[in-house]
């Protein structure tokens, strides 16, 4: 209403203040920025319309339910933030001792020239707030490495914790602490034009796992009893046209893969000519160059023979070892022990219908027909995976009701999709002896060419003429990861980064050479060359936060929190990396 905007307004031009009572006292390095009551509240589906679409409700629910704590708040902490706040994230934390300074204000949106000397923790926090008022924001004046040696239990409250431009050795203190309390952790560095995304956490799965493409679970190659007698009320010689051109592609290839069998001892196209000759026949049934609905049969006769079956990611997920489940075994572990026995007995090899249908040519009545056996079909398949989820729930001595029907037929929708991620702790991926993989990786040339630093424009005749020498570079990425991790050992052992001085450049160049070619050594790949150009690239950084760079890692770290927060897509797998000088990325697997 006009009313709350006014009130809105007035309160942002003169925040509230606040009584100087112990409270507030308590406060000189814990700090809240709160929105009035009717702000914090949600403003419904229209705010978040759009973002709605992608992930749902149930997603938006999540997000809204959601604690995050962000470690270090330069450029790519807010960046991060930023986009997480949009989202309508439920709460956020940030932990930074720093004061605003003149470097901040090159890079970092969220602070300005009023800014100098404060807290950039508070700063960010308040800015943060006017971009979205539901969202509640806090901010803890302390450094993340001190706050790890004193109070390690204050991540324990939170849903994630996101570490961003923290060293190495800091990083593995805090991996522990998480794992320990099943705190899923996110990391993002920038550094200079390259960057690093990684995550953290024991066992993540996913119900809704969105693929890029799906294959249509129709069920053409052996149709159920009601849906094979639906097919049979149709006649495909019917010399009706309207009728004809309106007949659901599904059943023209039902009743055209059963006259295949007829005449070929009960088997569908195998070979390749055969399945040339089964389209030319659907083709031959077409009565007029105007039937769309033959088309399209004809360009779907793949689902005849190309069986969604069990995935081989889906049966990794049936085969393990949680999957025999007990008391402590989570909802996601009792509902895939119940797949898989649907998938033996019920389902004949194959997984719970989703109930879903593509669009096609055909009359509303046939359509909504087909739509409805589908759906009764998957209604099914849910009753007979409940039941058995109910089972196993009694079996374990759990209350066979704490899993919703709800979480049971999404989880039967999307039953081929499911996925399980699991990341192997920090300090197993430091000391893993995987440089032979990476050596495979620094040998590998890009077949692509890019202009030589020389390359430029030369005048001719009043004309600009590029030169035509080229040269080929190698794969840089999996040299960048080094680096990275050689940088921090650098600042260890010097107190510095390389390049911080100009007058020691060349000295940092030799030294951050052999603290990488040691780094490359213990993981098991001596005798590998590392480029000297992006040795030297690496100290011209001098650790700089471009906000450019920022932005990039910050967009990413922001969109795998929201992947791991509402269980949908498929987050990174590995360490991701990402080289702003040529805007390439890689990840890398250990």
């Amino acid at each position: 209403s006009k009313q709350r905007q006014r009130q809105k307004q007035e309160w942002l031009r003169c925040p509230p203040q606040r009584s100087s009572s112990s409270t507030e006292q308590a406060k000189a390095k814990v700090g809240v920025v709160e929105a009035p009551a009717h702000f914090a509240m949600a403003q419904g589906t229209s705010k978040y319309d759009r973002q709605l679409r992608i992930w749902g409700n149930q997603g938006q629910l999540a997000l809204e339910k959601a604690s995050i704590c962000l470690l270090n708040c330069g450029a790519t902490g807010a960046e991060t933030l930023k986009n997480l706040v949009l989202a309508g994230i439920g709460s956020i934390t940030i932990v930074d001792a720093a004061k605003v300074e003149l470097a901040d204000l090159g890079n970092n949106f969220l602070v300005d020239w009023d800014s100098l000397g404060l807290s950039r923790a508070s700063c960010v926090c308040a800015l943060l707030q006017e971009l979205n008022d539901s969202v509640g924001a806090k901010f803890v004046e302390e450094s993340p490495e001190k706050l790890l040696e004193l109070n390690p239990t204050f991540f324990s409250q939170f849903n994630i914790v996101i570490a961003t431009q923290m060293v190495e050795s800091a990083l593995l203190k805090l991996d522990g602490i998480c794992r320990r309390q099943n705190v899923m952790l996110l990391i993002g560095r920038s550094y200079g034009l390259t960057g690093l995304v990684r995550i953290s956490v024991k066992e993540h799965c996913i119900i809704e796992s969105k693929p890029d493409s799906i294959v249509d679970d129709l069920r053409l190659h052996k149709p159920w009893r009601e849906l094979k007698r639906f097919a049979d009320e149709f006649d495909v010689k019917i010399q009706d046209s309207l009728v004809h051109k309106h007949i659901p592609y599904a059943v023209l290839l039902i009743k055209a893969a059963e006259d295949w069998k007829e005449t070929h001892g009960g088997s569908l196209p195998f070979t390749r000519n055969e399945r040339a000759e089964f389209k030319a026949l659907v083709a031959l049934s077409r009565q007029a160059d105007d039937e769309d609905n033959y088309k399209e049969a004809v360009s779907s006769c793949y689902k005849i023979w190309s069986l969604p079956g069990i995935s081989m990611e889906l049966q990794q997920i049936l085969d393990d070892n949680a999957a025999e489940v007990h008391s402590s075994s989570t909802d996601f572990w009792v509902m895939v022990s119940a797949l898989k026995a649907f998938v033996e007995e019920e389902g004949e090899g194959e997984p719970p219908l989703d109930g879903t249908i593509p669009d096609m040519t055909s009359l509303t009545e046939y359509y909504l027909n087909l739509q409805k056996i589908y759906q009764a079909r998957a209604e099914e398949d849910v009753c007979a995976v409940e039941a058995r989820v109910r089972n196993i729930l009694k079996e374990i001595g759990r209350d066979p009701q704490s899993i919703s029907r709800l979480t049971i037929k999404q989880f039967c929708k999307n039953a081929r999709n499911i996925r399980v991620f699991r990341y192997q702790a920090l300090a197993d991926e430091f000391s893993s002896k995987s440089g032979p993989e990476l050596q495979k990786l620094l040998a590998v040339e890009e077949n692509r060419e890019i202009p030589s630093a020389e390359n430029g424009a030369e005048v001719m005749g009043g004309e600009a003429k590029e030169k035509s020498n080229f040269s080929r570079i190698k794969n840089i990425n999996p040299t960048i990861y080094i680096l990275l991790r050689a940088v921090d050992r650098f600042a260890a052992m010097y107190n510095h980064y390389p390049g911080d001085f100009d007058g020691e450049f060349e000295d940092d160049v030799s030294r951050l050479k052999a603290i990488a070619t040691s780094v490359l050594n213990e993981m098991g790949g001596g005798g590998t060359s590392l480029s000297e150009d992006l040795i030297s690239e690496m100290c011209r950084f001098g650790a700089a936060e471009i906000h450019c760079i920022a932005s990039v890692i910050g967009g990413i770290v922001s969109q795998e929190t929201i992947k791991l927060l509402t269980r949908q897509f498929t987050p990174l797998s590995g360490t991701f990396i990402y080289n702003g000088m040529d805007s390439t990325s890689l990840v890398l697997h250990f």
